[in-house]
């Protein structure tokens, strides 16, 4: 099967021809043609398997007849990443016409977003936070859309969103089409789906397993001595693309800062980066200027580094859906890919929920020549070997964390005592 057998626009067809973009994958299958009807749909799919062009494409292929210049679609998301990736991919397909696509999301100045708005766009990619924002000031106006996607939703659950999605329905007309898509449906997404959706159509591709590309190992090791094993394991690995995360942005910067030391080509992906920041990082790490990228769980889900050869879980994550999105960033599009999580023996539970999804024991593995009988240092700390927080001239490290919060606040000015708080991640 190919692109030309949905039947979508011609002028579609050379912009997903110079996407690379020939067989399409299960979910485009199943989902493109429901959405070209006007099916409200329900989609769960494993990662890295072209779930965003199956909603963006029936979305251009509508919005190419109608009227231009108001918001004839909105995609909600919950991470700014995944907002710009969504973007950029709207973009590429909609070359050629007259399309045109803005993001919303917090954490950034809200003026340029507003004079996109006003100038007039189509689609609108948007975190919840900030999308709020521009509706409750009279920036933006979704009276006039006509599809509408949640994507992520049970990542949206999860980062407290639900209320702020629920009241963005509000403000969207009752007769739409509706795409909903996620990863698991807990009971409070299946509430909402069927709150929000009409006769849907449901899609279920690779479920509730990781990716079959990826090769599993588990390396057991003391909480003290994981940064002296990852330097190990990086010695005898190919280190062109190695995607490590970690458990808080704290541990990210600090390592990253380490590896950087190393000597190898190190960046960081979390939230206390600003955005400019965050997306030179993931352009630096997608073109191969840096060979590792230290990442919170922010990195876990949606992203489209097909690169990724390794994924290292340094902290063990804290679900088992969070370890199949983690590792989902490798072995994409049918490349293999290898997965290796530290665990430390307070992990043990989580290794075995791990094991049950997958109906298998999963490898231990132990380094040739690693000394795993050191002993802690008597001034380490338990969670890790990390270096003392920096101290401010005068002594007191406090003035370093309050200098920290007011850089942050200048950073994040946006409306007054809007939502950009709550913008996670």
């Amino acid at each position: 099967m190919s692109f030309e057998d949905f039947n979508l626009n011609s002028s579609l067809l050379p912009a997903i021809e110079q996407e690379g973009l020939e067989i399409p994958t299960p979910i485009q299958i199943e989902a493109i043609p429901a959405a070209i009807e006007g099916r409200d749909i329900i989609g769960t799919a494993q990662t890295g398997t072209g779930k965003t062009a199956a909603f963006v494409l029936p979305i251009l292929n509508r919005l190419l007849t109608g009227p231009l210049r108001r918001v004839r679609a909105l995609i909600v998301t919950p991470t700014r990443e995944l907002a710009h990736q969504i973007h950029d991919m709207t973009r590429a397909f909609s070359k050629g016409t007259r399309i045109r696509c803005s993001t919303v999301y917090g954490g950034v100045n809200a003026v340029p977003q507003i004079k996109a708005l006003k100038s007039g766009v189509e689609i609108i990619v948007a975190c919840p936070g900030r999308l709020l924002d521009h509706i409750e000031h009279g920036k933006a106006n979704l009276s006039g859309v006509e599809v509408l996607v949640l994507d992520e939703g049970d990542r949206m659950l999860d980062m407290g969103f639900l209320p702020d999605v629920r009241k963005i329905l509000k403000y969207v007309p009752a007769k739409r089409q509706t795409m909903l898509f996620s990863a698991t449906f807990p009971r409070e997404i299946e509430q909402l789906a069927k709150a929000t959706l009409h006769d849907p159509k449901r899609i279920a591709i690779g479920l509730a397993r990781p990716v079959y590309t990826v090769s599993h190992a588990l390396y057991p090791v003391p909480q003290h001595l994981k940064s002296r094993l990852l330097f190990k394991i990086l010695e005898h690995t190919d280190t062109e693309s190695v995607l490590v995360f970690t458990r808080t942005k704290h541990r990210a910067k600090r390592l990253a800062g380490q590896l950087d030391k190393a000597g190898y080509r190190t960046t960081s992906l979390h939230s206390n980066r600003t955005q400019n920041q965050r997306q030179s990082a993931l352009k630096g790490f997608k073109r191969g200027i840096f060979q590792i990228m230290v990442a919170t769980d922010i990195a876990a889900r949606g992203l489209d580094i097909a690169s990724v050869s390794h994924v290292i879980n340094f902290d063990m994550p804290d679900t088992a859906d969070a370890y199949i999105h983690r590792i989902g960033r490798t072995g994409r599009a049918e490349k293999t890919g290898d997965a290796f999580t530290l665990a430390a023996p307070e992990d043990k539970a989580m290794v075995k929920a791990l094991e049950k999804i997958m109906d298998q024991d999963l490898p231990r593995m132990k380094m040739d020549g690693f000394d795993y009988d050191v002993k802690p240092h008597r001034n380490q700390t338990p969670r890790g070997t990390y270096p003392q927080k920096k101290r401010s001239a005068s002594g007191d490290p406090r003035k370093n964390r309050s200098g920290n919060k007011k850089q942050s606040r200048r950073r994040n000015r946006g409306y007054k005592g809007g939502r950009t708080g709550r913008q996670k991640g």
